[in-house]
């Protein structure tokens, strides 16, 4: 795996395995001594130009467990605030020997572009591009579905989500994880249902391998089939809206948040997921967000192992396996 831009970059084969590989990752996190020095000697150098907690502690993590050299590297405070242009900045990176880039940016596509100029060596990861991806948090996802819905650690080793019912709802026009889970889950076999009010869907997602709807309580009912084994809640991104997307935050949180008495629609095994960070009162409420379904906080634990699963594949490869 030279570089993992897209949740579509991956096969069925290619996902399962390294979700399989998080499994392994995951496991040595239990011990007592969590590194490996599966990849000493190596320099991963994590570039944000936009602001994050999650992500960024979580590949810092991932990357020092595996014995590798970590740069952190945020746009704030650094040459790209007095201008500094993404080619420069890369050139700087390639100058310092960076064997892979985590990079999270307000462009979408910025990324690929990093990927393919052929201005750096190093592999790149993609942790989050504008409106457009952000794969890991999709595999992370993924790989929480497998364990709650096999049977838990390790239940899950060498399959995939087929025939699972997911339901996404929520700011899906200025979501990346929306796309990228809808791309990976669709792969993984999955059938995946988009709700939002038709203000916060985008152009073309028509196209998108899933089904679309904008009434919640029918979704999670199971109209027209059976009722769903997990529901996430997108986080409404008001950083990224120009405009009155709803009437109102009330009317919102009224038709699209998530509660406890719409996650009592829900089959007794179902799961409640979100990427986070939550808007609690909007999209999701303090009693679905801290209650029994809620995998919101092994979602964070699970980035670490499924991350280092991706560093791994990336620099190491099946030849280290």
């Amino acid at each position: 795996m030279r570089h993992l831009l897209s949740a579509a970059d991956l096969s069925r084969e290619q996902a399962v395995h390294l979700l399989d590989v998080a499994e392994q990752m995951a496991a040595t996190q239990q011990r007592e001594i969590k590194k490996l020095p599966a990849l000493r000697g190596r320099t991963v150098v994590n570039l944000f130009f936009e602001d994050s907690t999650r992500t960024r502690t979580s590949f810092e993590a991932a990357a020092k467990r595996l014995s590798a050299d970590v740069i952190t590297f945020s746009a704030k405070g650094s040459s790209v605030s007095k201008g500094e242009s993404l080619k420069d900045t890369a050139m700087t990176l390639e100058a310092i020997g960076a064997d892979a880039v985590v990079v999270r940016h307000s462009a979408s596509g910025a990324p690929h572009r990093l990927a393919t100029s052929g201005w750096i060596r190093a592999g790149v990861l993609n942790a989050g591009d504008g409106t457009h991806e952000h794969p890991t948090q999709a595999l992370l996802d993924a790989f929480t579905l497998r364990r709650a819905l096999r049977g838990g650690a390790g239940a899950g080793t060498g399959t995939d989500l087929a025939g699972a019912r997911v339901v996404v709802v929520g700011d899906v026009l200025h979501s990346r994880v929306a796309r990228s889970n809808v791309l990976l889950l669709h792969t993984l076999g999955a059938r995946v249902t988009l709700v939002a009010p038709p203000t916060l869907l985008p152009v073309g997602v028509g196209a998108w391998p899933c089904e679309v709807a904008t009434d919640l309580d029918a979704a999670l009912a199971g109209s027209g089939g059976a009722r769903p084994d997990a529901v996430m809640a997108l986080r409404v991104q008001l950083e990224r809206m120009d405009a009155a997307y709803f009437p109102s935050a009330r009317e919102y949180s009224r038709r699209y948040g998530v509660d406890g008495r719409r996650l009592a629609l829900l089959p007794d095994h179902a799961v409640l997921l979100h990427p986070g960070p939550m808007n609690r009162g909007l999209e999701i409420s303090a009693d679905a967000a801290d209650g029994v379904r809620s995998r919101i906080v092994e979602q964070v634990a699970n980035g670490v192992a499924t991350r280092m699963a991706a560093l791994y594949l990336m620099l190491a490869g099946e030849d280290a396996a």
